[in-house]
């Protein structure tokens, strides 16, 4: 038993927004939530979609921070906040910025403050696809396989590609930049009043996943392996770090500053942070050998197994496999698909098309009526569309879709691949082509839970996260029928905060492991999707039509690079 009225925060950075919690260490009740949209990602300022670029301003999490904690602490009352005991913090990863030695982002220095390199990288950029493709032939020229943690391929989504594209494209940046950091290494480093760079803690999760590092070298490749890439790497990792920590252990402890801006008290232990996902498996219960899905725009699929049954393995094509990247003494591993909720949200804005561009202009009615249209079309067509695709007859010759609108992070990253459908008819309607839309995601995911099962990690059960998997009863049970397996779906809302919040109780000292943690705290799971034999059948026939088209595409993307 711990002691009662001990509370602690826990903060979930996503692609849009940041949402804060603050909950109850006893038994994990959720006393006060917040949401902050960022602005200025919102009008999508400092992106560019048809360049695959897409940057955030260091201020729309900063601002995020401060307002969702306050607002926490405004529902919950000054008896609860004098009572927090820790904050921990998740992030979408790989997202870092370029920093001065202060550890301060360009981007919050005078000259910088528009410039979109001085920004935070989002995951889902992908200008540096070119760079990604050098890393990897440059790899296979070395005896040591540096990237062999990482599933072999290294991806643009990930650190030292986008490093490597921003120190070339830009000579500013390249001038001022002394380091580059992890949003989730960056937060936790701001609330604890960081201002020495070599002083940061930076998480296991995203220095194992993303940046190359692993115990077997001591910490990063050698610096001749970076400089042989491309000397503007030499000697970049002397100012970046050799010891990484797990997120069961403080960063530090809240700066007067910040306790001061937020209302807390001056002892509150800050965790080490670590990717979304990744603390989203843990607050939605994960189990050895269950692939707990996270799927929101995208999703990252986390499985965890003891290490000494796993690692003499090697997962070819996933996003890495950590010792204590998710549960530390577990082995952590990572996949997940470029695009999931982003692949329907695409076909949603076709859609909208016209609404948008026509409707807008027109003379027949008001423009606040015309607000009122797209709005209302806006939230009930993707409900509409599913009511729709439901029930429709599945079919082996129906349209097919490939799930790759963003590139394929895995198995076998290659962001230069794109998007499909085929079987087009002048009988595909708008339900038939999201059936396939939403087929195409579950095939996907599948692909990843063929390639753990093949290379003698064996997938024992599937567990649902996130608003996808809470919102559409229709593709969580395409899921099941797909996956042939069933799939439990976690009954909380905010699984990624809530295990930030398990993680903030565990460096705090409330519980000795995070495992006591996820006991006390967890919510448990409110639905569970089985798969209609019937349509299992039909799906394994369409899911080798999916495996077929999309080998034939990825062969043409070869054959024209």
């Amino acid at each position: 038993m711990i002691a009662s009225e001990q509370y602690v925060i826990g903060v979930d950075y996503g692609s849009d927004s940041v949402r804060t919690i603050i909950v109850d260490a006893a038994n994990g009740r959720e006393v006060a939530a917040s949401v902050f949209y960022y602005p200025r990602w919102k009008e999508q300022l400092y992106c560019n979609a048809s360049l695959n670029r897409f940057r955030q301003h260091p201020l729309d999490y900063v601002e995020g921070l401060e307002e969702t904690i306050k607002r926490c602490i405004v529902q919950a009352g000054p008896e609860v906040a004098a009572k927090v005991k820790a904050i921990s913090v998740d992030t979408t990863g790989s997202t870092p910025v370029a920093v001065d030695k202060t550890g301060t982002p360009l981007a919050l220095l005078p000259g910088f403050e528009n410039n979109p390199n001085a920004m935070f990288v989002l995951w889902k950029d992908h200008t540096s696809v070119d760079e990604a493709a050098e890393i990897n032939a440059h790899s296979i020229k070395f005896e040591t396989n540096y990237l062999q943690f990482v599933g072999g391929i290294y991806s643009s989504e990930w650190f030292w590609a986008k490093l490597l594209h921003i120190l070339r494209e830009d000579e500013e940046i390249r001038s001022n930049i002394y380091s580059f950091v992890e949003h989730c290494d960056w937060i936790p480093f701001l609330l604890s009043g960081g201002n020495n760079i070599h002083q940061m803690k930076r998480g296991v999760c995203a220095a194992g996943h993303k940046i190359l590092w692993a115990k077997e070298w001591d910490g990063l490749p050698p610096n001749d392996w970076f400089a042989a890439l491309d000397p503007l790497l030499d000697g970049f990792t002397a100012k970046l770090f050799k010891d990484t920590y797990a997120s069961d252990k403080p960063a530090g402890t809240i700066s007067k500053e910040w306790a001061a801006r937020l209302s807390l008290p001056t002892d509150v232990v800050i965790g080490v942070g670590a990717f979304d996902a990744h603390m989203g498996a843990v607050g939605g219960q994960i189990e050895p050998y269950h692939l707990s899905k996270v799927m929101g725009t995208s999703t990252c699929d986390m499985l965890v197994a003891p290490i000494a049954e796993v690692e003499d393995k090697l997962v070819k094509g996933i996003c890495g496999q950590v010792p204590g990247s998710v549960i530390p003494g577990m082995m952590g591993m990572e996949a997940g698909q470029s695009a999931f909720g982003d692949a329907y949200a695409w076909f949603k804005n076709v859609l909208m098309w016209p609404l948008q561009n026509i409707l807008s202009k027109s003379s027949v009615v008001s423009a606040a009526v015309v607000k009122q249209l797209v709005d209302e079309t806006a939230d009930k067509i993707i409900p509409e569309l599913s009511r729709q695709a439901a029930g429709l007859p599945l079919q082996e010759d129906d349209e097919l879709a490939i799930d790759w609108f963003n590139g394929r992070r895995t198995p076998d990253a290659n962001q230069a691949l794109t998007g499909a459908i085929s079987g087009l008819a002048l009988g595909s309607d708008a339900a038939k082509i999201f059936r396939a839309i939403v087929e195409a995601t579950c095939f996907g995911a599948k692909a990843i839970v063929d390639r753990f099962n093949q290379q003698g990690v064996t997938v024992k059960g599937l567990i649902g996260m996130g608003g996808v998997a809470r919102k559409s009863p229709f593709i969580m049970q395409m899921m099941a029928d797909v996956m042939d397996m069933p799939i439990r779906i976690h009954k909380s809302e905010q699984t990624c905060a809530l295990g930030a919040a398990m993680f903030a109780a565990t460096a705090a000292g409330i519980f000795s492991k995070v495992e006591e943690a996820m006991d006390a705290m967890g919510q448990g799971f409110d639905a569970e999707y089985h798969p209609n034999h019937e349509n299992v059948t039909i799906y394994k026939k369409r899911y080798e039509k999916y495996r077929r088209l999309g080998g034939f595409l990825e062969q043409e993307v070869m054959n024209n690079e």
